[in-house]
């Protein structure tokens, strides 16, 4: 359902709870093995772990996905697609992943392309191209997928249809201005137009907008509630100077969070923040649908989906450049992209915001898939 699906570690979760977990870290040119070795083993991956999703330099094809393993050691990998695919570079601008039935579905934004990998042995098997700037996939069932595209800047995007079993695209659907996350709830899409005030509504039966329906400024982020409300975090509206010498606060708008009801396409409530020169980002929800999370002022705030306004509980005094929350164990990944200029950290702490541990992975990781 959520956009970046998660990866999930049943055996970190008692573990990663002692400070004295120790990482070890390895290239590519290092064996991640299974934990359990027999013939049903499918790959190197096909077991339990979290895939992070690195994004790399803008306009340089170093994005990556490394892996945590749950297996003894917990062994950091990095850069499995290379190390898979005699070290082809994955792309540029890995944006997101997710994972269907076998295989792994990557974005590499600026490479204008999604990379089809099996998911246990990372080899490629298919790639989509001729994209223009996608963002992030969903699939519907075993046949077709979508895929955000913003297309060009300020003009308005689309969502191109991907046909699964041939993995090419059979249509494209226009929506609004630089179309983001994308959730599929009973068989409508929601996409989040992040560039206007709007989310399109997409019957996948028909394959075309049914209804558009106005937010808040910039929305960009959806997750699922465990009542099948979506929330939808909206970022504002950045507005510059006329000289662009710095951002014009009397005209730049808030960002919000509002509830979206599925059963009748109508926002219930909308939160909006208290200040214009802070945005909120990184809205993620844990695995029984009654917690969010998101950062905001360079904090991450816990706030139950009950709540009937904004929540002031900070559960960690820092925000993150990605952060996800672990479905199952509500373990809270956070990462640092350390001014892009080397590898990344990633920081991984408990539901109630003690630090477990941290370690190194590739450049800019952004995302975190669980299983």
């Amino acid at each position: 359902m959520k956009r970046i699906l998660r990866l999930r570690s049943f055996f970190m979760a008692a573990l990663l709870f002692t400070s004295t977990l120790a990482f070890t870290s390895c290239d590519e040119t290092d064996d991640v093995s299974p934990e359990i070795h027999d013939s049903k083993v499918r790959g190197p991956y096909d077991q339990k772990g979290v895939f992070i999703l690195n994004e790399g330099n803008f306009g340089t094809p170093n994005g990556s996905v490394s892996f945590l393993s749950d297996s003894a050691g917990h062994q950091v990998k990095n850069n499995i697609f290379s190390a898979a695919n005699e070290k082809r570079p994955l792309g540029d601008v890995v944006q997101s992943m997710t994972l269907h039935d076998t295989l792994a579905y990557i974005v590499a934004n600026n490479s204008n392309k999604i990379e089809v990998v099996n998911a246990f042995t990372f080899k490629t098997v298919a790639v989509v191209e001729g994209l223009q700037q996608p963002r992030y996939f969903a699939a519907l069932d075993g046949n077709k997928g979508y895929v955000t595209e913003w297309v060009s800047y300020g003009s308005n995007g689309r969502v191109s249809v991907i046909d699964l079993k041939t993995n090419a695209v059979l249509k494209t659907i226009t929506v609004g201005v630089m179309p983001e996350q994308l959730l599929i709830v009973n068989g409508k899409l929601y996409v989040a137009n992040s560039g206007g005030n709007t989310i399109s509504i997409i019957n996948t039966t028909t394959d075309a907008v049914e209804r558009t329906i106005q937010t808040s400024d910039g929305p960009g982020e959806l997750v699922q509630g465990k009542d099948q409300h979506i929330w939808v975090l909206s970022a504002g509206k950045v507005v510059y100077k006329d000289d662009w010498s710095g951002i014009d606060y009397t005209k730049t708008t808030p960002g919000s969070l509002s509830k979206l009801n599925t059963a009748t396409a109508a926002i219930e409530a909308t939160f909006t923040f208290p200040g214009n020169q802070s945005i909120p980002k990184n809205l993620t929800i844990n695995g029984t649908g009654d917690k969010l999370y998101f950062n905001y002022e360079n904090k991450t705030f816990e706030q139950l989906v009950t709540a009937t306004g904004l929540s002031s509980t900070i559960i960690i005094n820092r925000g993150f450049y990605g952060m996800e929350a672990d479905p199952e164990t509500g373990n809270i990944f956070g990462s640092d992209e350390n001014g892009f200029s080397g590898d990344g950290t990633v920081f991984i702490y408990s539901p109630a915001g003690q630090k477990l541990n941290e370690f190194k992975t590739g450049i800019a990781p952004n995302g975190f898939v669980f299983n």
